[in-house]
């Protein structure tokens, strides 16, 4: 859905750092297969956004490009081109200081610049390169050690020297390859800014403080990596909810164990009590309940019979079912919900675009600095030339904006992954920063304030030339032939064959169906139907009003010159509905209902549920005006709806929350926030998430900002080394890095 307040996709920022600080998808760590015939390659030292950005500017002008899908979080990409363009991309990727290899030969193993070596398992094993930083800072430690108690002998010397050469090798090999390359192109990421800091303090003589820099880096680093992978795999851990493998039923009768890839729709599986269900399907055989917490957020598993819908990742509780699969295993509800998730933390939130921006101003002008320092203080305070290059050198360090930039993403992707496991959809971080300023709410009735389930209560045979059989058969057939919850119930509680003699079925839009009989024009609608064909009479009046102030909502059957029957519905409000209103009037955000049914109806509904304001008889370009009236009004508006007949509502307001995700593909398109369970509770939850992000989003600039601002005055007056800004750069990403995990825990 698009808004005015659309994400800028500038990924302009200047970090060009290890740690996944990237804006694009933190958590797309699980590398989809590309179409067959796309070539895929890894780029071991693809880490970020920013050398995304630069590879997609050494391809710009490759002939015949279709299209670059990049796996930041697997470090691939894929090139769509003709064969004979591939040869110039790769060598073009070269020359931009990357090295390409097929993927064929590179899956499976990490290459030997990859020095994080990170696993996606989810589990925190022992990094892969750190026996090797260990070493390394033993090393400085040496080195530093040999500085500081031995004599200045020329043997001491070439000793620590070595010492330190040595450790800069061992730490420092993978950031030196990056730096140069970054600098030949004459990029400042924080690659180019170590590699020109540790070797200018290796030729001024500080030899032990650059070795204790590049070993300190490497190892908070690789700290850091490992901690931005908990968000990666907050998400990743929703695909292991689902099976592997299939029991299925073959040709003969018999079940065997398929990988659910290869299971074709319409196929039978057999689920057993405590297993998960392998793929969306339909129940054929059996009944049971089937625990939809990882799908929903529902916290009381829900009872099944034949018929019913369940969702892979779910968990059958109690009995043995068959069920017939509807989705094949790349398009089930949850798939689905893992590539949304994965887009949306692909979006750029308002703050992350913010950072992002300074970031970008950022790393030059500290850059300046520090020139300024080395090439100025020597005539203007009388330094002498090594104390200013010494000091040029630590602001170098500083200008590292990691920490800043690390700031917002993962904030935001724990803040999407803690209300994905809570069944809350979320489709960007702009939508998760902009909930906490939802000022106003306007709400659907059917299927969000109330069950969605109403029930046929009363019907009434008007007198008239039609039989009543065919009057009730006619009513069948039409409500048959709409998905309108009333018109099921309708049909459900008439349950009557029909004879198929109606022809020429029409939808009106918030209104009704007609359709015809032999000649006759036959309507099935509510009250404005009816009375704009004119075929309102004091007597209907009358009947309708009594039903609708018991808060039943009516439907009319007439044709083109009279009312034949009026069917009477009644659908029970939520009791979750009562509690939302009240959470969100706590909160501060006023309530008003936005209702297809008569305003006695909703005025009735409104008042059992606690609304502000009720207003019946809308048609959705009404709806979409009363939106448009509440942003006059109050600001910053959320719409909630199911995503179907309130979609132009859900497009105009700030926020489209859609009710019912679990098998409505329409509420996953139309909304920017989906409800999985049906449960309105979830929305002053959403806001509750969205205010607790933003306070932590706030406190991690200031804490980036903060930290930077103190060490550039103590390096600008004597009072910061350059293993005290390294050492103060990564302390303060890991701090940011750990604070936005904080997200991931919080409580609904």
């Amino acid at each position: 859905m698009s808004h005015p307040h659309a994400e800028e996709t500038d990924n302009s920022h200047a970090c060009g750092c290890d740690h996944g600080c990237s804006a694009e998808p933190i958590a797309s760590a699980v590398a989809r297969p590309e179409p067959a015939g796309i070539p895929v390659f890894r780029i071991p030292t693809m880490d970020c956004a920013v050398e995304e950005g630069e590879i997609r500017h050494a391809l710009a002008k490759l002939p015949g490009l279709r299209s670059l899908s990049f796996q930041l979080g697997a470090r691939t990409l894929a090139i769509d081109a003709p064969t004979e363009s591939i040869a110039q991309a790769l060598e073009a990727i070269r020359k931009a200081g990357f090295k390409p290899t097929p993927i064929s030969e590179s899956a499976g193993h990490d290459d030997e610049h990859d020095h994080h070596g990170h696993s996606h398992g989810g589990r925190f094993a022992l990094p892969e390169g750190l026996p090797r930083y260990v070493l390394a800072l033993i090393l400085a430690l040496g080195a530093e050690s040999l500085a500081f108690f031995a004599p200045p002998t020329l043997i001491v010397s070439g000793l620590g020297m070595a010492l330190s050469a040595a450790a800069i090798a061992l730490a420092g090999f993978s950031t030196y390859v990056k730096g140069w390359a970054a600098l030949r192109h004459w990029r400042l990421n924080i690659n180019a800014l170590m590699t020109v800091a540790v070797t200018g303090a290796f030729l001024i003589g500080q030899w032990p403080e650059a070795a204790m820099v590049m070993a300190l880096y490497a190892i908070a680093e690789l700290i850091e990596a490992r901690s931005v992978d908990r968000a990666r795999n907050a998400i990743k851990g929703l695909l292991d909810m689902s099976p592997e493998k299939a029991e299925v039923r073959q040709a003969d009768g018999t079940w065997a164990e398929r990988l659910v890839q290869s299971v074709a729709i319409g196929a039978m599986v057999r689920v057993k009590p405590g297993a998960r269900v392998p793929l969306d399907g339909v129940i054929a055989t059996g009944s049971t309940s089937v625990d939809q917490s990882p799908v929903t957020g529902e916290s009381i598993p829900v009872d099944k019979l034949v018929g019913d819908p369940v969702f892979a990742g779910t968990i059958n509780t109690t009995g043995m079912v068959e069920i017939q699969v509807s989705s094949a295993a790349s398009g089930t509800l949850l798939a689905r919900i893992i590539h949304a998730v994965e887009q949306a933390q692909g979006s750029r939130a308002p703050t992350q675009q913010f950072v992002d921006r300074f970031a970008s101003f950022y790393t030059p002008a500290v850059f300046g600095l520090a020139l300024a320092v080395c090439l100025l203080t020597p005539w203007l305070l009388d330094w002498s030339w090594m104390q200013a290059i010494y000091k040029a050198l630590v602001l170098l360090v500083i200008a590292c904006p990691c920490a800043l930039v690390i700031s917002t993403p993962v904030t935001l992707v724990s803040g999407l992954a803690a209300a994905a496991r809570r069944g809350i959809l979320i489709k960007g971080g702009v939508h998760l920063e902009g909930a906490r300023k939802i000022k106003a709410i306007a709400l659907d009735k059917t299927g969000t304030l109330t069950q969605g389930k109403p029930e046929l209560v009363a019907t009434e045979i008007l007198p008239g030339d039609q039989k009543e059989a065919q009057v009730l058969r006619w009513a069948c057939d039409l409500a048959r032939h709409s998905d309108h919850p009333v018109s099921k119930a309708i049909a459900q509680g008439l349950d009557i064959q029909g004879n198929g003699q109606l022809e020429g079925f029409t939808a009106l839009p918030g209104r009704g169906i007609e359709a015809q009989s032999n000649g006759l024009q036959l309507i099935l609608g509510n009250h404005s139907l009816i009375e704009e064909r004119g075929l309102c009479s004091a007597q209907i009046e009358a009947r309708l009003a009594a039903h609708e102030a018991q808060g039943r909502t009516v439907t009319l059957l007439a044709s083109s010159d009279q009312v034949l029957a009026i069917f009477a519905v009644a659908d029970r409000i939520k009791e979750s509905s009562r509690q939302a209103i009240a959470e969100l009037h706590a909160l501060g955000v006023a309530s008003v209902m936005l209702s297809g049914d008569n305003a006695a109806t909703a005025r009735a509904i409104a008042k059992e549920a606690g609304i502000d304001d009720a207003r019946g008889n809308l048609l959705p370009e009404d709806k979409l005006a009363a939106i448009e009236e509440m942003q006059q009004r109050h600001g910053y508006i959320a719409m909630t709806g199911d995503g179907i007949n309130d979609a132009p509502a859900l497009a105009r307001a700030d926020i489209g929350f859609a009710m019912g995700g679990a098998g409505t593909d329409t509420a996953m398109e139309a909304a920017d926030v989906v409800i999985m369970n049906d449960d309105l509770r979830r929305i002053p939850e959403t806001i509750r998430l969205s205010r607790q992000t933003q306070a932590i989003l706030r406190q991690n600039i200031a804490l980036a900002l903060g930290i930077k601002a103190v060490f550039l005055l103590l390096a600008l007056f004597n009072g910061a080394t350059m293993w005290m800004a390294v050492f103060a750069d990564m302390g303060a990403s890991l701090l940011v890095v750990f604070n936005g995990l904080r997200v991931l825990g919080a409580r609904p």
